[in-house]
């Protein structure tokens, strides 16, 4: 198997985070979120928006999960949490929180060798993202309320136990 063949996610795997995020929105906001088609990205920088959120996978799987939006999609999200305040701060937080809830979902099928972390954000496009240089990763764009956001996924498909990037130096 070749090195970037170990990330393409399998098709159930990526199905499980897309219907994650169809979750989130839709019983959040009683808005659907569509779905458009995935592609395989080498260069992730392209993708990212203003605000991304960032979590390393271990475990049985290693890899990423990041969810990526615009500042006016988040702001509109934390109105549906009862949140006015439109801070950075505040923007950063609510992003975190989308991916994580995302992945945390994904976790009830993924059993109980898939580990999550803590969500890194990263505000703007940025060279210093974690991400892996030679994997490709799966960009799913995502279209809500007339918003266009992204989630991507870097999995990788060996039963590797170990793995726990430092995504540390990016937070805020």
């Amino acid at each position: 198997m070749m090195e970037n063949e170990r990330y393409a996610i399998r098709e159930s795997d990526r199905n499980i985070f897309v219907n994650g995020t169809e979750h989130f929105f839709q019983k959040l906001t009683a808005i659907p979120a569509e779905v458009g088609t995935p592609s395989c990205e080498e260069t992730i920088v392209r993708v990212l928006d203003e605000f991304s959120a960032v979590i390393a996978i271990s475990g049985k799987r290693r890899g990423y999960v990041s969810y990526t939006a615009p500042r006016a999609m988040i702001g509109e999200v934390m109105g549906y949490f009862g949140e006015t305040d439109r801070s950075d701060d505040l923007l950063a937080d609510c992003i975190g929180e989308i991916a994580n809830t995302i992945c945390g979902n994904a976790r009830e099928h993924l059993g109980p060798g898939y580990t999550i972390g803590v969500p890194a954000v990263i505000r703007g496009r940025t060279e210093e993202a974690p991400f892996y240089a030679d994997a490709p990763a799966v960009v799913i764009p995502i279209k809500w309320n007339g918003y266009r956001s992204s989630l991507i996924l870097c999995l990788d498909l060996g039963e590797n136990e170990k793995f726990a990037p430092d995504f540390t130096s990016l937070e805020d």
